[in-house]
């Protein structure tokens, strides 16, 4: 059902086609009507008598596209695009091999819907990274769902919560007459009480917005006096003729409703509606000056697009502007939500490389940023769509088909933090791009790698309540590690301020950190190579400097045994060296055991015995 809020300006597209005649006349009028349960059997039929041509093929396919039957669809555009199709074909055949989890399949009509309209940005996206699945499937999760007991058997979407209120649009309503779109009633606004124990009561209608026809979903301002929602502009008489198939064609319209007591009163259609297109789906911002909607009116990308309108303080509405490619394709994109901080938007987009069908986007819209996928589990092969979040009580609604019906889920985030590191000059403040960035958990396993971008920032996305450790490198710097504290979420901000290299270097010798062994062993440990590399580093800079290791040991053991422990951690740091490109002529390591202690003493505190362990590099060329 929630295709009648996003593809329904597509209804007369196929119907035009020369191939249709006289044997097709009365299938076509059904599909013409958005009538897809009928139609799909009546060009059933068509088949079944023998008169199955690429024209019934594309019909049969469209008709089950339209009503999300992806298995269906699937083995109609098999047989529609035997013979040759427009490309917007293949990329429909595409979506649904998707929404049954055949991505190889899908790729083979994506590169042939790419090679029919090279310039289309979909087929583009396609051509540079045809192989995007696995990792969008191995993306980090940031939420958790799970399925509300607010759905019932029939379409329920575009669930978004006020209070305690949660507002949605459903085909429940067995009273009201059928739809022909796919024989269930049309919708009605409904709205459910969340309580105490965090279930939400049984659903009922909210008669004051409801009509004869199709309703919501809805918005709400902040202050609760103001709500848009979608309704048929059959809501004020507005429609257009179709006197070939006697039809009278509404349009998706938004209607504007004040509160009157315990309803809603004075409705009434915005101003920008028309009978031309459609306007639907709206989202207000929490400061009221800002309404996003989507609309396949004139300038559109693609079929419908998201757009925006300001909501002047004297009632009046700015001109609707598109939001553009950062948002928009020549796909379809429905569905806005814009967050309590006015600038992320939440939307669904056919148009982009997706799991399959709908998928839910995000993207900021101060920054310029590009719109990032929500992933897995938000997004699956099937429909997604129609996200909200309420920041109150830390939760989000979204819409989906993956049980086979439209219903209504909770999306709860997965605790996370925003680790921003920036990298700099310690000397100058000078930003340091292209620096090497790493992030560490507690036991010191590096969890990902990254280069900063052109401001010397690294942004990575980790769990609550766990400490970190930041490691940054650059060629000329010393490489550095920064701690990052627990925290309960948000941003944590990491300054990595690097020295220059030189400021480790006496004429002597290369000064580093203590390099650890672990316990009676001699390999290189993760600290130990974070030392080491800043020695690489100054001897790739100075390439005729020449190395000599000395490594030494506490005076706990014996003489020979802590000799042989030194000599093998001197040959395993030379070996480490060797091992990142430094010529074997230019380093050589010894191991002195406990003969050369740095602080004499007998017995020795802890920290002595620290002291003592060490590892010299002396410059002895």
């Amino acid at each position: 059902m929630k295709n009648l809020y996003i593809v329904l300006s597509f209804g007369l597209m196929s119907v035009s086609l020369v191939a249709q005649n006289k044997d097709t006349k009365a299938a076509d009028k059904l599909y013409s009507r958005y009538e897809y349960v009928d139609a799909a059997k009546e060009y059933q039929k068509l088949v079944e008598n023998g008169k199955g041509d690429a024209y019934v093929y594309k019909q049969l396919a469209d008709t089950y596209y339209n009503m999300f039957n992806t298995t269906e669809a699937t083995t109609w555009y098999a047989k529609a695009t035997e013979s040759t199709q427009d490309a917007e074909t293949y990329f429909r055949y595409a979506q649904m091999l998707k929404s049954n989890g055949k991505y190889e399949e899908a790729n083979k009509q994506m590169a042939k819907f790419a090679s029919m309209a090279p310039n289309d940005n979909r087929a583009k996206a396609f051509k540079e990274n045809p192989n995007y699945v696995p990792k969008l499937v191995g993306k980090t999760p940031g939420y958790t769902a799970k399925s509300l007991e607010v759905s019932s058997d029939k379409s329920d979407f575009g669930a978004i919560l006020y209070g305690n209120d949660l507002y949605f649009s459903s085909a429940r309503n067995a009273a009201r007459k059928n739809y022909g779109w796919n024989e269930e009633p049309f919708l009605d606004i409904y709205k459910a009480t969340l309580g105490d124990s965090g279930t939400f009561s049984e659903a009922t209608t909210v008669s004051s917005l409801n009509s004869s026809f199709h309703d919501g979903p809805l918005t709400i301002s902040a202050d609760g006096n103001t709500a848009y929602f979608t309704s048929d502009s059959f809501r004020e008489g507005s429609f257009e003729r179709d006197k070939k198939n006697k039809l009278k064609l509404g349009k998706n319209n938004i209607f504007k409703a004040t509160k009157d007591g315990n309803g809603w009163g004075n409705v009434k259609s915005l101003p920008f509606n028309s009978k031309e297109y459609s306007t639907s789906n709206p989202s207000l911002s929490r400061d009221g000056k800002t309404l996003y909607f989507s609309s396949d009116m004139p300038n559109s990308l693609g079929g419908v697009d998201i757009w925006k309108v300001a909501v002047n303080e004297d009632g009046t509405y700015g001109a609707p502007e598109n939001l553009g490619s950062k948002v928009n394709t020549e796909g379809n994109e429905s569905f806005p939500f814009i967050a309590d901080d006015n600038k992320t938007l939440f939307f669904a987009s056919s148009g982009r490389q997706g799991l399959g069908g709908y998928d839910i986007y995000q993207i900021d819209l101060s920054n310029g940023s590009d719109a990032q996928n929500l992933g897995k589990p938000i997004n699956t092969e099937k429909d997604d769509f129609a996200f909200t979040f309420n920041k109150a009580k830390n939760q989000g609604f979204f819409s989906t088909n993956r049980n086979g019906n439209d219903d209504i889920f909770s999306a709860t985030p997965i605790c996370s933090v925003d680790v921003l590191t920036t990298v700099t000059n310690a000397k100058t403040g000078v930003i340091l791009a292209g620096s090497k960035v790493a992030i560490l958990d507690d036991k010191n396993n590096i969890i990902a790698t990254e280069t900063s971008n052109g401001n010397g920032e690294v942004k990575f996305k980790v769990e609550c309540d766990k400490a970190y450790t930041i490691q940054a490198s650059k060629d000329g710097f010393e490489g550095n590690s920064f701690p990052v504290a627990k925290t309960k979420g948000g941003e944590a901000k990491i300054a990595a301020a690097l020295q220059p290299i030189d400021v480790i270097v006496t004429p002597t010798e290369i000064i580093l950190k203590p390099i650890f062994f672990e316990y009676n062993k001699s390999n290189i440990t993760q600290e130990g190579a974070f030392e080491l590399d800043k020695l690489v580093q100054v001897m790739k800079n100075n390439d005729e400097i020449v190395i000599m290791a000395k490594a030494h040991t506490d005076s706990r053991g014996t003489d020979q045994y802590n000799l042989d422990l030194s000599d093998r951690r001197a040959k395993s740091t030379v070996q480490y060296i060797i091992s990142k490109g430094i010529s074997a002529s230019r380093i050589s390591g010894k191991g002195y055991g406990e003969s050369e202690p740095k602080v004499p003493c007998e017995p020795c505190t802890e920290e002595q015995y620290s002291q003592n362990r060490r590892s010299e590099f002396l410059i002895v060329k």
